[in-house]
């Protein structure tokens, strides 16, 4: 509620100016409650993780006593378990608890993806473990979509995620599943019709590595080079248009952050390709260089922004310290640039912050 606190505060002061009139504060006000859905607070955090609890209690209990329980009791346990937490979830949720809701579907998502297992164990179904987290994501899709729940939405981006990246983790093997791309573009379209805008950010957030993991497995220096260029015109795009692109994409000021984080990513990736090389010192004079300009041209737009140009920077010197050191600049010589670069840095940055300072005082 902290947004409607401020827009109250907000509205309450500039009909004291005389700006707005007592009927459009109100009408105003109204508006604002009537379309503004509020985060998960505390309590329904603590709603969904006892239901994870108990999902996992069920299930475990159940495995436990798999050989003992008749086959055919077995599956109904299980289907009974289904249908119990999402015509529960749906009760709740028709009853405003909506925490509780979100909860009582996670179980049914949990409980969807133990009986896979369990199911496949019992009747000896062949298939990998990909497979069966792609099911259990698909699944957890189907119902996100269904009930509207942004947290189910959540977990099927989750599983996805798990699902691109299980065979880099179980077998060693750089494969990246093209069938990821498609994927991701459903559970977008999902996202958008749950307004699960987290959702939203772990995509866009999964590509990152994604695109390293497509360079890993077909050693293509174009895969590197494409996300960085593509998160640097996100970036660009969100500084000269950053309406119509909220009009579009819905995100909020954190896809400054999210393309700034591709395309340092992508421009420490191109580093570590080209270490040995005398390629290296170009591209960190362009990470540098994109460090400063983020702080000039998208410093305003958040904190998160500002941090990670910062820390970019940082990285960046220990980088050249780390690859340069007793061979091209020595140890004096790195710490006489390093001091260099963070005055310069300081600099830029004691004029971004006035500029924003006067600014902010010009609007108020």
């Amino acid at each position: 509620m902290a947004y409607l606190d401020k827009l109250g505060a907000d509205v309450a002061r500039w009909q004291g100016k005389g700006l707005l009139s007592a009927e459009q504060a109100s009408i105003l006000v109204a508006e604002a409650r009537d379309n503004h859905r509020s985060g998960i607070g505390i309590g329904s955090v603590l709603a969904i993780l006892a239901g994870l609890l108990l999902a996992a209690a069920i299930l475990i209990f159940i495995a436990a006593n798999w050989e003992a329980i008749p086959r055919l009791w077995r599956v109904a346990a299980l289907f009974a378990l289904l249908a119990a937490s999402y015509l529960g979830g749906a009760l709740l949720k028709l009853n405003g608890q909506d925490g509780f809701a979100e909860s009582a579907w996670l179980v049914g998502a949990a409980t969807f993806g133990g009986a896979i297992a369990l199911i496949g164990q019992m009747y000896h179904m062949s298939g990998d473990e990909t497979q069966a987290i792609l099911v259990w994501c698909l699944g957890a899709a189907v119902a996100a979509a269904a009930l509207r729940s942004p947290a189910l939405t959540i977990a099927a981006v989750v599983l996805a995620m798990l699902w691109g990246v299980w065979p880099a983790y179980s077998i060693f093997r750089f494969d990246a599943p093209l069938g990821y791309l498609p994927l991701a573009a459903a559970l977008w379209a999902i996202a958008m019709w749950t307004r699960s805008i987290s959702a939203r950010y772990l995509i866009l957030l999964s590509l990152i590595p994604y695109a390293i993991l497509l360079y890993l497995q077909h050693d293509n220096i174009v895969l590197l080079i494409a996300l960085t260029l593509v998160s640097a015109g996100l970036f660009a795009a969100v500084i000269l248009a950053g309406d119509m692109v909220e009009q579009l994409i819905g995100l909020g000021g954190g896809l400054a952050s999210v393309a700034l984080i591709g395309v340092f990513s992508g421009l420490v990736a191109l580093q570590a390709v080209f270490a040995d090389t005398g390629h290296f010192l170009w591209l960190s004079i362009v990470a540098l260089a994109a460090s400063i300009a983020a702080l000039a041209y998208g410093g305003r737009l958040g904190r998160g922004v500002r941090w990670l140009a910062y820390a970019a920077f940082a990285v960046e010197i220990a980088l050249i310290y780390l690859q340069t050191v007793g061979s091209m600049l020595g140890t004096a010589g790195f710490f006489l640039v390093a001091a260099l670069g963070l005055g310069l840095l300081a600099f830029f940055i004691i004029r971004i912050e006035r500029r924003m300072a006067v600014s902010a005082q010009g609007g108020s």
